[in-house]
């Protein structure tokens, strides 16, 4: 696994999302890397404050995690099927178009998640990305996440102009 996540490569003028960018002194922060050449992975582990009911997660969360980890390993799965490295330009990043999750079980507070991304298809602009929530053997969630490139009238907003 490389020590560089995906969310690394954005650029600062893109990385205040609550979810995943590393600006946002309030967001989750959350970090995906390739685990394998098919499969990607994000670790978090839920605090007191992202409760639901006493000793178990708000779906919310889930919700943004799922979110995140399939927008960012749309990223990092187009770069890759351009055969191009992360940080080259044009930047490629992707916002969601549709997010849908099943939950599963109910997903305990204070043990650490892991997320687990597959690309389930690159076709254009669009990438879709099958995500599972595990908290430790436990399967909580599904999701999948159908992620677009950014349109071109936002795309300076988040890439600095390139």
């Amino acid at each position: 696994m490389s020590d560089k996540a995906f969310q690394d490569y954005y650029r600062e003028e893109g990385s205040w999302c609550y979810g995943c960018g590393r600006l946002n002194e309030h967001g989750l922060h959350i970090k995906s890397y390739w685990l394998d050449d098919k499969q990607s992975v994000c670790r978090f582990t839920p605090q007191a404050y992202h409760m639901a009911m006493p000793g178990y997660v708000y779906g919310g969360l889930i919700a943004s995690l799922v979110d995140c980890h399939g927008t960012g390993t749309a990223a990092a799965a187009a770069y890759r099927a351009q055969n191009r490295p992360m940080d080259s330009d044009p930047p490629l990043r992707f916002v969601t178009a549709s997010l849908h999750v099943d939950y599963l079980k109910p997903t305990p507070l204070g043990v650490p998640l892991e997320l687990r991304g597959r690309v389930a298809e690159i076709k254009g602009r669009r990438v879709v990305v099958e995500v599972s929530v595990q908290a430790g053997e436990t399967l909580c969630a599904r999701g999948r996440v159908v992620a677009v490139q950014i349109p071109e009238h936002l795309r300076e907003k988040i890439t600095g102009g390139k």
